[in-house]
């Protein structure tokens, strides 16, 4: 107990500093700059502005009520990280969520620890520290990754290094902005996985990706299911018009075969003789996907 007392009364002192106009640190080469930088300071939550450069866009109020409400108990266990913008006037690096519940809460001061930094540098350590997190949505993962390669001047190799991700998975981040929007914001809100992004990214057409979603809602398809149902729209059915004249599929049947494969899933395929008559074809791959059909088929709940 002892030792943190005293590490907080030094941040005290330090904050003292940082409001002497004569001593006004600017670069890490000005005198006192060695006490500061790097260190745990104690400073006005007034004197803190956001970050411009803040990747998160996101914050859950409930979230942000418990923080608030272990801050009061307990106070900030884990300091912010500031740079200096001014005399007296810092910028937040990280760590919003405790500045913002240390607000609502309605304290004074805030531990932090002061960095000095350019603008490039501030967007880099926010970026790479908001890909650190681990309740990022997928699409907020990959918008910060485009946003390191836009702004920052990464490719993807020197991104991998920097964050320390696979190349491939960088990679399959960046693809999920290709969605349409609205899946996007599907994605956002949690109504659907990576991994039924991963499949939907393979649709070039943004209607076709739209109608697979929504079959994903309302048939609350599992990736696999998904995965199937984007395989048999990029595999065209290999069906076939058995008469003489080898006449295209009448449109009842092409309507069909789209109706009928949205809702098994899978790809159905068509065979239909000259008088009109014919027979359809769901193929299978597994006994597990047998039950699926037959259970579609029955119309089970």
């Amino acid at each position: 107990m002892a030792k943190a007392t005293k590490k907080q009364a030094l941040g005290r002192g330090l904050s003292a500093l940082l409001k002497d106009p004569d001593n006004d640190i600017r670069s890490v080469e000005d005198k006192n700059a060695n006490q500061v930088v790097g260190n745990m300071i104690e400073l006005d939550i007034a004197a803190i502005e956001v970050n411009p450069y803040q990747p998160r866009t996101n914050f859950n109020e409930e979230a942000l009520q418990e923080l608030a409400a272990s801050i009061r108990e307990l106070g900030v266990i884990q300091p912010i990280t500031v740079r200096k913008v001014g005399f007296d006037k810092y910028q937040l690096v990280s760590g919003e969520r405790r500045f913002r519940a240390s607000k609502m809460v309605g304290l004074a001061t805030i531990p932090a620890y002061i960095r000095i930094a350019n603008d490039q540098e501030v967007l880099e350590m926010a970026l790479v520290e908001n890909i650190q997190r681990q309740d990022l949505d997928p699409i907020e993962v990959a918008l910060t990754y485009q946003r390191l390669i836009d702004e920052i001047d990464l490719t993807q190799e020197k991104l991998s290094k920097r964050v320390g991700k696979k190349r491939s998975t960088i990679t399959n981040y960046l693809r999920l902005l290709k969605l349409d929007p609205i899946i996007q914001t599907g994605m956002r809100d949690g109504f659907l996985s990576m991994g039924h992004g991963r499949a939907l990214v393979n649709v070039e057409k943004k209607s076709d990706q739209l109608d697979i979603y929504e079959n994903i809602l309302t048939q609350k398809l599992s990736v696999r299911d998904t995965e199937l149902l984007v395989r048999s729209l990029k595999e065209p059915s290999t069906s076939s018009v058995k008469n003489t004249e080898k006449e295209e599929l009448p449109k009842f049947a092409r309507k069909g075969i789209k109706d009928l494969t949205s809702y098994f899933s899978a790809r159905v395929d068509v065979s239909l003789r000259k008088n009109g008559s014919g027979k359809l074809i769901i193929p299978f791959s597994s006994e597990e996907e047998f039950a699926r059909l037959k259970k579609l088929i029955k119309g089970d709940s």
